[in-house]
């Protein structure tokens, strides 16, 4: 049963991360020279915010897969 817990707690943090890189668009940034630093931090903070709600909705299904359907 502990073990269970947490393998789904593994499985629910690497969804977050992976989702969060791969939202990140920081090639186009990082190798932009005309993208200032509070650009930066701005665009971050963007693609974070919209990024939790995708996040939740994959920890969801993950606990309670019977919603999808």
């Amino acid at each position: 049963m502990m073990m269970d817990r947490k393998a789904k707690a593994k499985l629910i943090m690497l969804l977050g991360v992976i989702w969060v890189v791969i939202t990140l668009p920081l090639p186009w940034i990082v190798n932009n020279p005309e993208v200032s630093v509070s650009q930066f931090n701005t665009i971050l903070t963007i693609i974070g915010i919209m990024s939790i709600p995708f996040i939740v909705l994959g920890v969801v299904w993950t606990l309670k897969p019977e919603l999808t359907t």
